[in-house]
């Protein structure tokens, strides 16, 4: 099962057999795109306009650099995967360009953050299903909630790929038809009154601009979406590019026309001090009081849709290193095209750091942990565009034209220095704390790689 040459085989879900069958369906361009909208839209959306008010309307501006970094990292993993259309999107590029350690680092990295950040997915669920249904009187119920969040999207992904596709095609539909209603009706509604000063911080404007980017940067984390599942998606050398960047594309815009609305549609000194800013846009907008459910169900759907695709890629990645022998064999256990083992082992852990949260008494611990995956997230960011800048610097002519050497390495680079933007905005106790973890991983690596030695050694002749 393990391969020792330059890069990984095509997962076995693209190839005939017993993972191929009814239940197993390969994504097109349009499941694809939805998996990146679906990824990188969860929940932070509907607090996002409150979150940045109080810098005033030159939030607007942090979001457009944003944006081009987005888009440029978008740009790049469609590159990568041109060339590497297997699924593990950064890992396989990582390994590919720097050996198995560097590889190693991008799969462990990426592992712990998706299990990690599927449990705050969880518990951020269950604060909107407690509009619907009170429940924060019983910490028995509220984990019921929490873990039923987490449960039923794995559940998809053990049925089957085809499955997971349709929850993710529905989820964002219904996740986009709210959000839609106030981008585009807020417009309507827009009274320039409302937005408040341009700097409302007092900050200087590159101070204005920094601060309000820091909050903004993690809105974008999930653009490796279809590149970390480019073995289920069908033509990956055309189709994960293309879903990367039209997916990113769509996300920016829609939290672009959603911040624009929410800014022109609620008074600032009312938004800066608001807790449902999207519930207090729909209010403005056609009066009454709905708008807080309607904002739940929207951000419940936003959730369960995120939690849908980011199953999928807790195991997408260490499936691919464990066919190098970096992870376990165990994670190999492939049914209906969906990496089983992967699942319930990360659907397992959140599952338990979940129950901790609302059992320990103090969210700290939690709280600690989810600021480190904003760390964790970004070091396959970082490994994969230092793997394009040195295939394009190498001179590896099977992999770039020479016609696009300086407009893919601009892009490279720009996508490198977005990708450093995030670890800054992570904060030294992130840094400080995630880099602890990769050290915990060295020695995992330590494990595996001493394993695949003896196997090397008892099979050599």
């Amino acid at each position: 099962m393990h391969d020792t040459g330059t890069a990984p085989p095509p997962a076995p879900a693209a190839t005939p057999g017993r993972h191929d069958s009814k239940h197993a369906r390969r994504f097109g361009l349009p499941i694809a795109t939805c998996l990146v909208i679906g990824n990188i839209i969860g929940g932070g959306i509907f607090l996002l306009p409150a979150s940045v008010a109080p810098y005033g309307t030159i939030a607007l501006v942090a979001f457009v650099v944003l944006t081009v970094g987005a888009i440029a990292l978008a740009l790049v993993f469609g590159r990568l995967a041109h060339r590497h259309p297997q699924t593990g999107g950064p890992y396989v590029y990582a390994r590919e360009a720097f050996g198995d350690f560097a590889g190693f680092l991008a799969a462990w990295s990426y592992w712990i953050t998706t299990w990690v950040s599927n449990a705050a997915l969880a518990v951020a669920a269950v604060g909107y299903l407690d509009v619907l249904l009170p429940i924060h009187g019983s910490t028995f119920w509220t984990i019921v909630a929490a873990l039923a969040c987490q449960w039923l999207p794995a559940l998809a992904n053990l049925a089957g790929t085809r499955y997971v596709g349709a929850v993710q095609l529905v989820s964002t539909v219904l996740k986009f038809a709210p959000l839609l209603l106030v981008a585009v009706g807020g417009l309507f509604f827009f009274q320039s009154d409302n937005l408040g000063p341009f700097r409302a911080s007092g900050d200087s404007a590159i101070g204005a601009v920094s601060a309000s980017a820091a909050i903004l940067l993690f809105s974008y984390l999930g653009v490796e979406s279809a590149s970390v599942s480019a073995g289920e998606v069908r033509d990956p050398q055309r189709n994960v590019g293309r879903a990367t960047v039209l997916g990113t594309g769509l996300a920016a815009l829609l939290y672009l026309l959603c911040t624009v609305s929410v800014f022109g549609t609620v008074p600032h000194d009312r938004l800066v001090n608001s807790t449902a800013p999207f519930s207090d846009a729909v209010n403005a907008m056609f009066g009454g009081t709905w708008g807080g459910t309607a904002v739940a169900v929207a951000a419940l759907v936003s959730m369960v849709g995120a939690l849908n695709g980011w199953t999928l890629l807790s195991a997408q990645t260490p499936y691919a290193a464990a066919k190098d022998g970096l992870f376990p064999k165990a994670f190999l256990r492939k049914r209906r095209g969906v990496p089983t083992f992967g699942v319930l082992v990360a659907v397992s852990l959140a599952s338990l750091l979940t129950i901790y949260n609302y059992t320990s008494g103090s969210a700290a611990v939690f709280n600690t942990l989810v600021l480190v995956t904003t760390f964790t997230a970004t070091v396959p960011y970082l490994l994969a565009t230092a793997a394009q800048i040195y295939f394009l610097l190498s001179g590896q002519g099977e992999r770039v034209h020479t016609s696009r050497l300086v407009r893919d390495l601009v892009l490279a680079l720009v996508a490198f220095g977005f990708s450093m933007w995030l670890v800054g905005g992570a904060g030294y106790a992130a840094v400080y704390q995630g880099v602890l973890f990769l050290f915990v991983g060295v020695l995992v690596y330590a494990w595996m790689a001493a394993r695949k030695k003896r196997a090397a050694i008892a099979e050599a002749p």
